[in-house]
């Protein structure tokens, strides 16, 4: 049986979850949701994903996520991959940590925004987790509240504007989750074994264009029809108005520090998944060490500093228009 196809587009909005391979646990400890939550912020810095609710559970996620570049499989191809790489490290151990692709709906979110975000919150108290939500940590729901700060990454404004009452969001939210009760459309369409792709009345389902729906790539099609090492150093060097030779030659000397050339470095790994002995071979150094280094570095300076993923992205944009 063929899997069902993605539908991308700008804007959209997606419920978003994946459990553990054999309904192993994929959070066991507050060390490994910290880590998971980081990289939530690393994936909404990279690809400008916009996380409206969220809850982790021992052994599955709930995101609702919104695409305003139509890239949702990038961007979970980065979830999911990086937070299965950490923990394996951390844990010591090695192989797959999800049982497979995750499970993306499409929501009509003028309709059912509000109500997904009931349901994504619930899930603790669904499983006896706890007996009061705001008991619960590891959700959204702590913020929508006002019970601890909102994290940068995680939009309110869309969900509240959903409420019926303008003033004091965190607790009108707080007695809309009052009441337990699951709006009936979303009972329902929860509650069949086998779940549509789209959570949507007729008239959103026709409005969805064809053309937007997709089955996601293949590794080995990605890998032949990625951008050269090569072509991601000129645009590098372009966006960063330098000379290509000022990103291939390495700068000796104390605090050449040289981001750009390291930006290079990390998207030829994290995002055209290239070995770091090839990447190490285009930018002339002996050992990967070096690049594997530079990827590092980035990976911390984009969560120190938002407008370096900006570049980043206009970099993608470039080489993935």
């Amino acid at each position: 049986m063929s899997r069902p196809q993605r539908i991308e587009y700008p804007n959209a909005y997606y419920h978003v979850m994946n459990r553990g391979a054999g309904s192993r646990k994929i959070f066991n400890n507050d060390e490994e949701r910290v880590l998971f939550l980081a990289i939530i912020a690393e994936a909404h810095i990279q690809y400008n994903i916009e996380i409206h609710s969220y809850c982790l559970m021992s052994n599955h996620y709930h995101l609702l996520i919104k695409t305003p570049f139509s890239n949702l499989g990038r961007a979970m191809r980065h979830i999911n991959g990086v937070y299965t790489q950490r923990y394996n490290r951390l844990n010591i151990t090695d192989g797959p940590l999800f049982r497979g692709r995750y499970k993306s709906i499409l929501i009509d979110s003028d309709a059912y925004l509000l109500q997904l975000s009931k349901y994504i919150h619930l899930n603790p108290l669904e499983a006896r987790m706890v007996d009061d939500l705001s008991d619960y940590k590891w959700s959204s729901y702590q913020a929508y509240i006002g019970n601890c700060a909102r994290p940068s990454w995680l939009f309110q404004s869309e969900i509240y504007g959903q409420l019926t009452a303008a003033a004091n969001k965190g607790h009108r939210y707080r007695l809309f989750m009052s009441d337990i009760k699951l709006n009936d459309k979303i009972r329902n369409f929860f509650g069949k074994e086998r779940t549509s792709p789209i959570l949507g009345d007729e008239a959103f389902i026709n409005s969805l264009n064809p053309l937007n729906q997709s089955e996601e790539i293949p590794r080995e099609d990605r890998l032949f029809n990625r951008p050269t090492i090569n072509k991601i150093i000129e645009d590098t060097a372009s966006e960063f108005f330098l000379e290509i030779e000022s990103i291939i030659l390495s700068q000796k000397g104390r605090g050449r520090k040289n981001m750009p050339r390291k930006v290079a470095m990390y998207i030829s790994k994290k995002i055209y998944d290239y070995r770091l002995k090839e990447i190490a071979e285009a930018f002339g150094l002996a050992h990967y060490g070096a690049v594997a280094n530079a990827i590092s570095i980035v990976t911390t300076k984009l969560i120190e500093h938002p407008e370096l993923g900006l570049k980043l992205n206009a970099i993608i944009k470039r080489l993935d228009p």
